[in-house]
């Protein structure tokens, strides 16, 4: 098929799937750019241990991560423009990109950022599990990197990735249940973040681990209530990301028997339906839009997981390609609250293609 456009100037088509253009990675690029040093408003996970604590600023606790209102939102900020930087040449925000990223990435303030973990009893919680998901996402992009400079910057993150392995390998065995919520808690996201890396890495013991978890939790679950959802502020399908971390542990057989067990017909349906957001300037409910990203990186996943003849494959392809079509352009539309994170949530879901 020839290259066409799509409905926005942001994306083009290419041999039945959805890419991003030049211009819409530039268009993507300048929302984190904007906001990883813009240290105010700031969402802090930090627990007050003391009073001299509450005197602590953002970027004196994260020198490295304190943009973009929260932690995780700054992490996945800086993974996009990795990944911006990796899949567009001669990309116009190149050097900007790369200064702010140097900066960041200092060794200094990433051995900051490492030592968080142990310098404040009650913070071996802190950004679990979705904050540190989004970290290995970011070491996993720079590992696969074929760059001087990126290179030094994957050495130079090594304390913080080691960090966030090791607690979450000793929190697994801990773990009795999952978290089936849309937001940041949600297990299944989580483990499928961590299974990406852990495999890309080839940390076999931690990849072991994963899917063990995975199977403990999620193997035997039947009839899922995806009926109900969203929820008000879900940014995440609690039924799609089971479904797309299970895809990756089961041959495809076997995940067809699983998924064919897990998520009846209505259900499937009503997730493939366009969240309604009603007010993009709260920032609640301009969570939906990131729903409507999670949910189309979910169905390209499980649409190619399925047999060819599968008539659900091609619904679940069309119905991601709306979601991403219809929210991108909206990401700018509802001020501070959705452009601090969204646009990496448009990248991911595209690199799912």
């Amino acid at each position: 098929m020839a290259e066409s456009r799509a409905q926005n100037p942001y994306l083009a088509t290419k041999n039945g799937q959805l890419e991003l253009t030049p211009a819409g990675a530039s268009f993507l690029a300048k929302l984190p750019l904007h906001c990883i040093n813009t240290e105010y408003p700031n969402k802090t996970g930090h627990t007050l241990e003391a009073e001299k604590d509450a005197r602590l600023s953002p970027k004196e606790l994260h020198p490295s991560f304190y943009g973009c209102l929260d932690w995780h939102s700054s992490v996945h900020g800086h993974w996009m423009l990795v990944r911006l930087l990796k899949t567009f040449k001669n990309l116009p925000e190149e050097a900007q990109i790369r200064h702010i990223l140097n900066d960041s990435f200092a060794p200094d303030k990433l051995k900051t950022e490492a030592d968080y973990f142990t310098k404040y009893p009650l913070a071996k919680t802190f950004e679990r599990t979705y904050g540190w998901a989004w970290l290995l996402k970011l070491d996993e992009e720079l590992s696969t990197w074929d760059d001087p400079q990126a290179r030094q910057w994957h050495q130079h993150l090594r304390p913080l990735t080691q960090q966030v392995v090791g607690l979450w390998t000793a929190f697994l065995p801990k773990q009795t249940y999952p978290n089936r919520t849309g937001v940041h808690p949600n297990t299944a996201f989580g483990l499928v973040f961590a299974l990406d890396y852990a495999r890309t890495v080839k940390n076999t013991v931690f990849e072991a681990q994963i899917i063990q978890k995975a199977k403990d939790f999620y193997l035997k679950n039947t009839n899922s209530p995806a009926f109900q959802e969203p929820d008000g502020s879900d940014f995440l399908s609690p039924s799609l990301e089971v479904a797309d971390l299970m895809r990756r542990i089961l041959p495809q057989a076997a995940f067809l028997k699983w998924f064919n067990a897990f998520l009846p017909a209505a259900g499937l349906q009503n997730v493939m339906k366009m969240p309604i957001v009603s007010d993009r300037n709260d920032m609640q409910i301009v969570h939906l839009d990131g729903l409507s990203l999670s949910r189309a990186w979910c169905m390209l996943g499980i649409a190619r997981a399925l047999p060819k003849t599968d008539p659900r494959r091609a619904s679940l392809l069309k119905s991601a390609h709306t979601f991403i079509n219809t929210t991108l352009p909206q990401i700018t539309n509802g001020g501070y609250g959705g452009e601090h994170w969204l646009a990496s949530f448009a990248v991911y879901a595209l690199g799912q293609e």
